[in-house]
């Protein structure tokens, strides 16, 4: 006999599909590689071209390393095969060429953050439009509170990122929190794994662009913060991003214009 869900609250029925979630969504069948070099291509088909500028790294096997692009390619032309290993000081273990000079702000971000496994940073468009007007990210629609209470905010534009002191600012600045906004340039997250960071990026320049778009007609209305909470801890599941990722990966690989960014399975 199937169980009589309609007099379960709230609470039991998040419960329910969280425990069914475990149990029936797949795990990623993508190596560390793969998911990194997917991730620059669906941020490529979702507006955070920006030619050379952007980083994005996550953390190797081996302690003090991370895996990133090569400087002189862009988002989508990354693939697993032209992925870098460089160490903490940016030299290159494995791979030909150089990582982006404005990594260094991802080993201050790393050292800070031992539960950060990747860093995104892009200038996409919509986020960036937003920086220009010294603003914090507001978040205010259901889709959006995989971001609420977790976006950090940068009032001032540090200069080109990579010095050390500016490796300071922002992982100070980020604090505890996944996601940040920087004024004059653009967006930062920080997450336990690819996916996450991933599908935190997408909802970042969607968010930005909404709040846009909201601004131009009126005055944005704050939703309440008990229930964004809620929303955000739903949303931003392993498993969740998990499907999330595949998904985007599958919808980019069905384009066909990045056939070469991974090898077949």
């Amino acid at each position: 006999m199937s169980e009589d869900t309609f007099s379960l609250n709230k609470e039991a029925l998040i419960d329910k599909a969280n425990a069914e979630m475990e149990t029936t969504l797949l795990p990623s069948e993508y190596t560390l590689r793969q998911k990194l070099a997917l991730t620059c291509r669906i941020l490529f088909e979702n507006g955070h071209d920006s030619g050379l500028a952007g980083q994005i790294t996550t953390r190797t096997e081996i302690h003090g390393t991370y895996l990133t692009q090569r400087l002189g390619l862009g988002f989508d032309e990354i693939s697993e095969d032209n992925l870098l290993v460089v160490d903490e000081d940016l030299n290159v273990k494995s791979g030909s060429g150089m990582a982006n000079p404005a990594n260094r702000f991802h080993s201050w971000v790393y050292r800070a953050r031992p539960d950060v496994n990747c860093i995104i940073h892009t200038h996409a468009l919509h986020a960036a439009a937003l920086s220009m007007l010294e603003v914090p990210l507001e978040v205010s629609h259901m889709d959006n509170c995989v971001l609420y209470d977790d976006v950090a905010f940068v009032p001032k534009w540090p200069g080109v990122p990579v010095g050390n002191e500016e490796g300071e600012l922002i992982s100070t600045a980020l604090g505890s929190k996944r996601t940040l906004m920087l004024s004059h340039h653009g967006l930062l997250v920080a997450a336990e794994s690819v996916e996450a960071a991933c599908v935190l990026a997408i909802a970042f320049e969607r968010a930005a662009k909404m709040q846009l778009l909201a601004a131009a007609a009126g005055a944005i209305q704050p939703i309440d913060p008990a229930l964004g909470r809620e929303a955000h801890d739903w949303i931003l599941r392993p498993k969740r991003n998990e499907a999330a990722f595949a998904y985007y990966a599958r919808r980019t690989l069905r384009t066909g214009r990045h056939a070469d960014c991974i090898r077949s399975r």
